[in-house]
């Protein structure tokens, strides 16, 4: 009779050190367009048109950032305008998202009633439509509820974003429903069990959540709903920036380093939960 031995892992100081060396040429292969666009914001224009480019500044300066300054003070409307309405349509998208997401993903994780699987079959479905093929569906609609030139107009979408429910109601049904009777026999109410247990045990999933609706609206131009000029975004601003000819080059190099910075702060700080998100989303109980 063979007998099955139990192999041990062993693992060399060798093996190690060779997969840090890989995934530090995979770190700084994908850190390269950051870099770069840093060495954007701080080139002169006659590095910025050189050619062949160069990947990194030869002659640093702050000429692009006094630019874009001078283009702030010179705008009939104020530029802090613009970063206001990119901020407010941001936090305001992303914040209800989450709350809809969030509660219709526990209605539909933790509790059964008629047409459950059809209503999550149908944001399955709608996961599957590119934004391109749903765009004039979308402007009719706002069209009609008379939301064009308003906030609304990019924020009720981005609050229905099938993504968010999915990702949270996969996660919702992952929490024991054990635990979730335990509390109701304690006299926990159902708005108490979602945010005093629910809510903390998926947190990895929601601050994932967060991150890709903050991404969303941040780098969103709203052009197609938005024609006043007060209330257009960031990324309107920048194009309009870039339309105006190459001499304005540099000042869009700083403003899209200013649009690539805020995002990825917002990362850096809840990259430990994403990791998390990454590593157990396909884990069951």
């Amino acid at each position: 009779m063979w007998k099955l031995k139990r192999r041990t892992p062993n693992r060399s100081i060798s093996g190690d050190f060779t997969n840090i060396l890989i995934l530090l040429a995979f770190a700084t292969f994908m850190s390269l367009p950051l870099v770069y666009a840093i060495n954007n914001a701080f080139k002169p224009l006659e590095e910025l048109f050189q050619f062949p480019p160069k990947f990194f500044v030869r002659n640093p300066t702050l000429d692009n950032i006094r630019d874009l300054f001078t283009l702030m003070n010179a705008s009939w409307v104020p530029f802090t305008r613009y970063i206001f309405n990119t901020f407010f349509i941001t936090i305001v998208g992303s914040g209800f998202h989450l709350i809809v997401a969030s509660l219709a993903a526990y209605a539909l994780a933790k509790h059964k009633f008629p047409g459950q699987k059809i209503f999550f079959n149908m944001v399955i479905m709608a996961l599957m439509f590119s934004p391109h093929v749903t765009a004039i569906p979308n402007y009719l609609i706002i069209s009609r509820l008379g939301w064009i030139d308003t906030y609304w107009a990019l924020i009720v979408p981005a609050i229905a974003a099938p993504l968010g429910l999915f990702l949270m109601k996969q996660f919702m049904e992952q929490i024991p429903v054990s635990l979730l009777e335990s509390a109701r026999l304690d006299g926990a109410n159902e708005f108490t069990i979602f945010m005093k247990i629910a809510m903390p045990l998926v947190k990895p999933a929601w601050l994932t959540l967060l991150i890709f609706s903050f991404q969303a609206l941040w780098n969103m131009n709203g052009g197609t709903f938005i024609y006043d000029e007060a209330l257009k975004t960031l990324p309107s601003a920048l194009q309009q920036i870039v339309a105006t000819g190459f001499a304005r080059a540099g000042a869009a190099s700083a403003i899209a380093l200013f649009m690539m910075i805020v995002p990825l702060t917002f990362f850096i700080i809840s990259q430990s939960r994403v990791i998390e998100t990454m590593s157990t989303s396909g884990i069951k109980d």
